[in-house]
Order: structure tokens, then C-alpha cells, then sequence
């Protein structure tokens, strides 16, 4: 039996999906722990499917990683890397959990986004002034010391939410309170609308929330995505971002570019962390070009599937230390690529989905009808959605 793989994701995202076929290509054998509903139950990749349930998440966990056994796990989220961590806390699986993270102490410093940035920073890297806000009075001196606009972030939170670009001191204080503030009531409003247990779990008990303030760096974003064993990076894909979901959500279109800032950046983090496994770094380049990194995702990302050619394939060089993996061809000769159904999403008439690399997963094809579902609101084809995807999904 080759190297298997498990999967673990706690949200509904496609990017766990296509690190399914990824993965499989490569010759492992994939499987992955998911909520339900989660198109990953459809993916022809995967090899056996393990339930996630929010108000269960540890003992879900502990069980799918029992019954897959697998070589290395790979989590698709930020909260998925937290069950991971807690799971190792609490004895079970410790060494697995080491082999696919890395050294499992400097993960406080790596969730903590002000002591991410502090580190780094010390470490001699282009990195924003950030400072933890741990309350009005902190936030005042924040104001002070780092200026507007501002940007306020919350530990923990992922894909845009709770991050806020303050531009006048009211602002910054209605932030503070909002995301500071857990609302029993907002949350168990948010478990009916959006059908997620896990606000079901902060209504009954609100979560502590962890702040910190970041002086805003005006510019374009990027990001990174690499793998590495032990601190050793093993392959980068350095982009600049070029359309995002909203004013701080995930990219939808992104150009492959090679920035020694940011190759740098992922070697000192991963060295400095002793990190394993995939992870991605996202930065913001200024007029100079200087890109300067404003936080880490310490797991898979949206380009982790990519295969980009020799040394831009995160999933075959973090595959190969552990088994064989199999050669993959470079995704495209195009290196603007818009992710879908993102950037489908987010504009039907963007002019990227005709002149960009268009990312659909053709070689599965019950994924791709699953990242149209939510979209169908008439039996009628999309006009904006190109013709040979709804000739691939009989529409």
C-alpha cells in the first residue's frame, strides 16, 4: 500500500477537494475527515470518507485518524490545525500529529497573530508593526503608536472573517467592540442561517477572543504556498493576487510570480518553527515591490493543489519524503489562473474567466457539479459560465 493521506477539514471549502485529486495523483491514498454536506463525499479521489461533528469534534477526530491510519494528516483550515493540536495535547496520535505539523511548541507563537508577527519581525523579516489588543485601553494605545488606517484581526479566524481595515478612530472602536463581543444570540442565529454547528457551540458558551492591531501596509496582496519537513522548505508557489472575495476574503485570481522576498520568508519561518507539512504566508507588496508578510496560515491553502512545474509543486515535494510520488505536468503555460467557482462567483462578466488559466476540476466531475449547487437558482445554464463547463455538467 502506498502513502496514505488523511484529509481534515471542519468547513465547506473546494480547496479540499481539489488537495483530494492532488494527492491521488501523486499515488496516495486519500482519505478525509469532513462535515456533512462537504462536496469531498463526492470526489472520485477519495478513498473512504470520516464524519465530522462540530458539537463531537475531538472524539470525530480521534476516530477517523484511528480508523485511516494514515501516514501523514493534512488539515484544510484553522480550526482543523487547533483539533490536531488538542488532540496531541491530550496524548492521543502525538507523534502523527509531529510528523505532518513539526514541532508542536511553536504553535502558540504561530496562531497568535501579533506574536507571529513580532517573531518574524525579529527574526529580521519585512513584517508590518502589530500589537496584541487585549483591551480599550491597549486599543487606545495601539491608535497612538501605530496610526490609521488600521487593521484589526482576531486570532483564530480565517477566509476574511474577522478581520476589520479601520480607517478613523470611530471605526476602530465599533470594531473592537463587535469583534471582541460574542453574541450568544447572533451566534445560534448564524448556526440556523448558515447550517454550522459550531455556532451552536458559542451560543451555549462563548469562546475568549484574542485581538491584535496591525498597521495597514497600502499595496496589492500576495501569498505563498509551500511544504516543508522538519524547518526545510521543499517547494514554494509565490502569487500576487489580483481579485479577492470582498475587501479581506480568500483570492479568486492570482498570477504565478517568483519574489526572492517571499521565497526568504518561507524558508526563515519554516526553519525557525521547525515546521512540516503544507502551510501558506500571505503578504502585501507595496509600490516598491517590497513585500512585506502580515500573517501565516499554518496549514493547506487555495494553491497547495497547484502543480506549477519543478519545485512549484507543494503536494509532489512534501509526497516524495515519505514515498514515491509521481511526476505531475505543469497545470498550465498561462500564469494568471482564476480559481473556480470563486471568481465565477464573485463576477459572472469578469473578463478573467476568458483571458485567465480557468481552475476546474474536469477529472471530477460530481466536485465540479457540487461547486455549482449553490449557484442554481433556475434550471437555466448561467450565461456567464463558459460553455465547455456546462457541457461538462450536462447543462
Amino acid at each position: 500500500m502506498g502513502l496514505r493521506i488523511l484529509l481534515a477539514t471542519t468547513v465547506i471549502w473546494p480547496s479540499a477537494a481539489r488537495l483530494a485529486g492532488a494527492f491521488a495523483s501523486v499515488g496516495a491514498r486519500v482519505e478525509a475527515l469532513f462535515p456533512a454536506g462537504h462536496m469531498l463525499g463526492r470526489s472520485r479521489y477519495l478513498a473512504a470518507g470520516h464524519a465530522y461533528a462540530p458539537l463531537l469534534a475531538l472524539a470525530s477526530c480521534s476516530a477517523a485518524i484511528a480508523r485511516a491510519e494514515p501516514d501523514l494528516i493534512v488539515p484544510c483550515d484553522d480550526r482543523a490545525v487547533t483539533l490536531l493540536l488538542e488532540t496531541a495535547r491530550r496524548g492521543k496520535f502525538t507523534d502523527l500529529v509531529v510528523r505532518s505539523l513539526g514541532r508542536l511548541d511553536a504553535y502558540p507563537d504561530l496562531i497568535g497573530r501579533s506574536r507571529f508577527i513580532q517573531t518574524v519581525r525579529g527574526l529580521g523579516l519585512v513584517a508590518p508593526e502589530t500589537a496584541p489588543v487585549s483591551g480599550e485601553e491597549a486599543l487606545e494605545t495601539a491608535l497612538a503608536r501605530i496610526g490609521l488606517p488600521l487593521v484589526l484581526k482576531a486570532d483564530g479566524s480565517y477566509g476574511g472573517d474577522g478581520v476589520v481595515i479601520a480607517r478613523t478612530e470611530g471605526q476602530a472602536r465599533a470594531a473592537f467592540r463587535k469583534l471582541s463581543a460574542v453574541s450568544r444570540w447572533r451566534s445560534l442565529a448564524r448556526a440556523v442561517v448558515r447550517k454550522d454547528a459550531h455556532f451552536l457551540r458559542d451560543a451555549v458558551q462563548a469562546p475568549d477572543v484574542s485581538l491584535s492591531a496591525q498597521r495597514f501596509v497600502h499595496g496589492a496582496p500576495a501569498t505563498t504556498a509551500f511544504a516543508c519537513w522538519q524547518g526545510q522548505v521543499l517547494a514554494t508557489i509565490h502569487m500576487d493576487v489580483l481579485e479577492t472575495l470582498g475587501s479581506t476574503g480568500p483570492a479568486s485570481v492570482m498570477r504565478r510570480v517568483d519574489c526572492r522576498d517571499m521565497e526568504r520568508a518561507a524558508h526563515t519561518v519554516a526553519a525557525h518553527f521547525g515546521l512540516s507539512g503544507l502551510h501558506g504566508l500571505d503578504f502585501v507588496r507595496d509600490a516598491a515591490g517590497k513585500a512585506h508578510l502580515i500573517e501565516i496560515n499554518p496549514r493547506a491553502t487555495q494553491a497547495s493543489a497547484m502543480a506549477l512545474g519543478p519545485g512549484h509543486d507543494v503536494v509532489a515535494a512534501l509526497t516524495s519524503r515519505l514515498s514515491p510520488a509521481a511526476a505531475r505536468p505543469p497545470l498550465t503555460g498561462n500564469c494568471t489562473i482564476a480559481l473556480f467557482p470563486q471568481e465565477w462567483r464573485r463576477n459572472r462578466d469578469s473578463a478573467w474567466l476568458k483571458s485567465a488559466y480557468l481552475d476546474v476540476p474536469w477529472d471530477d466531475p460530481e466536485v465540479l457539479k457540487a461547486c455549482l449547487e449553490p449557484e442554481e437558482a433556475s434550471p437555466q445554464p448561467p450565461a456567464a459560465l463558459p460553455l465547455t463547463v456546462r457541457q461538462a455538467v450536462g447543462r
